[in-house]
């Protein structure tokens, strides 16, 4: 896929699909084409018998058939992508729907069960050559544990959130899609050298952040996000909105490395791993999303 991209979908092996299929193997007296050779009328060993057998409407109807489609050839397709997303998503709502059903104390032990096993399947997804339906699916559904327990606390806490943070979720998408669609913005070198950039600098945040919460040199409840204060801002409202720029971003990386896999001739299966990037991505997203607005109601 487009190299430089979305890391879920870097060194996946395209190779096979670009490779032209063999040239037909005409029998003896007959080119490639089905024609005669050495001026042999038809009749001369210019008909295979499955020709011979069928009749002149049969002939043209065959003629007229339309060229195979890549879904008719095992290519990957835009719709395959969209019906496996759709699938991804599902199942991540479903495990979503469960964990925001089960009592408190049983949604909490999914949430944890969410988090640990979905980065676990993560990583190995991210890692595999060949991409695997049973353990995305998987992924799917620990993901949906992950968002619902995380999504009942924070609307336990401020009521509304976790809806704001679905449209606002599906908003991003929408808009994010409609600007790659139309061409005004794409994964250039430029936007993909400060992409890595601003991600390594979040992830350092990120991980200074959790290690003082853990040490207890902060002790509220999104440390350094909600207490330190630029201009009387908390810092994560800064944060929250780079972040919810470099999932945008990465979202566009994903149409990127989906339309050249297309283009490519990619096999089907790999339609799997394109709907795990997106999956993958939209997590983040409303990660990112709903821990904002929980932020910012919270200095209500």
């Amino acid at each position: 896929m487009a190299s430089g991209g979305n890391p879920i979908f870097s060194g996946k092996n395209f190779r096979e699909a670009t490779q032209a299929p063999p040239a037909p193997q005409a029998p003896y007296g007959q080119n490639a084409y089905g024609q005669n050779a050495y001026g042999q009328a038809p009749g001369q060993g210019g008909w295979n018998s499955a020709q011979q057998g069928m009749s002149q409407e049969q002939l043209q109807d065959l003629y007229n058939r339309p060229a195979a489609g890549p879904a008719d050839i095992g290519r990957m397709t835009y719709d395959d992508v969209i019906v496996k997303t759709a699938g991804c998503l599902g199942i991540l709502v479903v495990g979503a729907a469960v964990a925001l059903a089960v009592p408190q104390g049983t949604g909490s032990m999914l949430m944890i069960l969410g988090a640990l096993g979905g980065f676990a399947l993560a990583m190995v997804n991210t890692f595999k050559k060949q991409p695997s339906p049973g353990l995305i699916l998987a992924y799917a559904l620990l993901e949906g544990f992950f968002l619902g327990g995380l999504t009942r606390i924070l609307d336990n806490l401020f009521p509304g959130v976790g809806i704001q943070a679905v449209v606002g979720t599906l908003s991003v998408f929408a808009v994010t899609l409609v600007l790659f669609k139309s061409g005004k913005v794409r994964a250039t070198p430029k936007l993909m050298r400060f992409f890595m950039i601003a991600l390594i600098g979040y992830a350092v945040f990120a991980l200074v952040n959790v290690v003082m919460m853990m040490t207890g040199a902060v002790t509220t409840p999104f440390g350094l996000s909600t207490s330190v204060e630029i201009a009387g801002i908390p810092l994560g409202v800064f944060i929250g909105f780079l972040a919810i720029g470099l999932a945008a971003f990465s979202l566009i990386m994903d149409f990127t490395s989906i339309e050249a896999a297309i283009s490519a001739g990619a096999p089907q299966r790999f339609s799997w791993t394109a709907a795990f990037g997106l999956t993958v991505t939209l997590v983040w997203l409303y990660v990112e999303i709903i821990r904002l607005l929980a932020i910012l109601r919270g200095d209500e």
